[in-house]
């Protein structure tokens, strides 16, 4: 069930962000990325359950942001941090949860005025698309069906997140012949 959920998930972001050219037909692989998921998630599933109930946009937005900011740390330094025992706490403890977005947008992606905006609004989109989506399942809530399906929400927000960021450093997805 989670496993058709989270394809459903894929599916739909995926048509989303191809329409609004923030990715490519084909998802990039970045297997220093991905290595950082389950770590990530373990890390931030604590606050971000916490969060769900009364900002369920923010709980599910900022792993997209999170997928944005690995991908460009591995970008830009990954000897050093690849070695981050906890990149999610890193960044979290910058300027806490609640402002870890504005300091993914601020100092790790480096964006200002119009931009930083966009940013908001299509994560903010994406967030919204997979929170309709989860509260289509009709899950009870605090079942392992409802965590389950919760963390299909992260994985794909992450994995988007770091794909868009891709895209805008400049990594293009191709089928090679």
């Amino acid at each position: 069930m989670t496993e058709q959920f989270e394809n459903q998930l894929h599916q739909d972001l995926h048509q989303f962000l191809l329409f609004m050219k923030e990715v490519d037909e084909r998802m990039p692989e970045c297997p220093d990325v991905e290595d950082k998921w389950e770590a990530i998630a373990k890390a931030y599933i604590p606050d971000g359950i916490r969060e769900f109930q009364d900002f369920p946009s923010a709980s599910l937005g900022w792993m997209m942001y999170i997928g944005m900011a690995v991908a460009k740390m591995w970008d830009t330094d990954w000897d050093i941090y690849s070695k981050v025992a906890d990149l999610y706490v890193y960044m979290r403890d910058k300027r806490g949860y609640d402002s870890m977005d504005e300091y993914i947008r601020e100092e790790v992606l480096l964006l200002q005025g119009a931009d930083y905006a966009m940013l908001e609004k299509l994560t903010g989109e994406c967030a919204s698309r997979v929170y309709n989506a989860l509260m289509h399942q009709h899950l009870e809530p605090g079942t392992k069906e409802a965590f389950n399906s919760y963390v299909a929400c992260l994985h794909q927000l992450y994995l988007f997140g770091a794909a868009i960021q891709l895209k805008r450093m400049g990594y293009r997805m191709t089928q090679m012949n």
